[in-house]
């Protein structure tokens, strides 16, 4: 129960948060079939991630037997804490010195894509852009004045946001037309495009393991409902035949 609690003192104010961006968002067209995917996502997150952000509700080895990361493997490149893997993925951070040093502690993410949405969190990640007013020198589009540093730019680069001189009702004028990067990271805009999307899978794979169980249980059940109609229309009829 006291975990339970501890979860939702941390969804309560992050679902006030994400309902106060009132924006378009950029559709992740995740597959939570696709164990390639899921694994490149964990690797972004383990490596990027898990320093600030715990993941204390999962599992490294539930982590690695669903993703289908041998555990040795698994161990050798993922797990950085030193403990057996059946222990909980906590971050290194110094929850004390935390609030110092970003305002409040870094949220755990095992179940912010329960909270936030797949879209939500592929539209936040491709969202930052340079801002000197903030005290780390980003901020974000879909969460404004957010207290993080960017520490995805080795691979996108140094995003900022562009304008273009564009034909606006007969006059020039600068029209914004989003946030590019300037080249520097080491990848590719379509590739950091689909590390975001693979990070998103992972975390809302975090979310709910059983998802992909669930749907396929649930399959199961509407078909033995629909099997239980007809049994039922059936039965119906002959015990009105009698009453006829």
């Amino acid at each position: 129960m006291k975990r339970f609690l501890m979860a939702l003192a941390l969804l309560i104010p992050a679902t006030v948060l994400a309902a106060g961006y009132s924006g378009p968002l950029d559709k992740a067209n995740i597959d939570q079939s696709d164990k390639a995917s899921l694994q490149r996502g964990a690797q972004i997150y383990m490596n990027y991630c898990l320093g600030c952000h715990s993941m204390e509700y999962q599992r490294y080895q539930r982590t690695f037997e669903d993703l289908g990361i041998p555990v040795d493997l698994g161990e050798e490149f993922l797990q950085f804490t030193g403990d057996g893997p059946g222990s909980h993925k906590f971050s290194a951070i110094d929850r004390d010195s935390a609030p110092e040093w970003f305002g409040l502690a870094p949220p755990d993410l095992t179940m912010v894509a329960r909270v936030r949405g797949a879209d939500w969190l592929y539209t936040f990640f491709r969202s930052f852009y340079v801002d000197d007013s903030r005290p780390f020198g980003v901020n974000n589009e879909v969460f404004d004045n957010v207290g993080m540093p960017w520490v995805l730019e080795e691979m996108q680069g140094v995003p900022r946001k562009t304008y273009e001189r564009r034909m606006v009702d007969g006059e020039m004028r600068e029209v914004y037309v989003g946030i590019k990067s300037d080249g520097t990271g080491r990848l590719s805009e379509e590739e950091f495009d689909q590390a975001m999307l693979d990070l998103t899978n992972f975390l809302v794979y975090t979310g709910e393991p059983m998802i992909l169980e669930r749907q396929r249980l649930g399959m199961f059940v509407i078909g033995f409902l629909l099997v239980l109609l007809v049994l039922s229309i059936l039965l119906k009829k002959e015990y009105w035949r009698d009453v006829k």
